[in-house]
């Protein structure tokens, strides 16, 4: 048991099991060792699968012409930030 803000509970993961008689895959609430049988074929022949924690991938970022139209605003952005230094900097030269 784990004291959770006072009170005492259980950790009991989600394992992932594959049935070595049929073939089939599932998901079990049991205690950390414990094995749970095929809901479908009732065999205790079942071995623990490693499952992922999240998504193998979430998209992040731009693709394609929306990539490349970002880029572009950027390099335009960054050509005017320059653009701007550099009249101030002649500017502060001349003062």
């Amino acid at each position: 048991m784990t004291p959770h803000y006072g009170v005492k509970v259980d950790t009991v993961p989600i394992c992932e099991f594959e049935c070595q008689k049929c073939g089939a895959r599932f998901e079990e609430l049991v205690s950390a060792g414990a094995k749970a049988p095929c809901p479908q074929c009732k065999s205790s022949e079942v071995t623990r699968r490693y499952s992922q924690i999240g998504e193998p991938r979430v998209p992040v970022g731009l693709f394609g012409k929306a990539a490349a139209d970002s880029n572009s605003k950027r390099k335009a952005r960054e050509e005017r930030r320059q653009e701007k230094f550099a009249a101030d900097r002649e500017k502060r030269r001349k003062s």
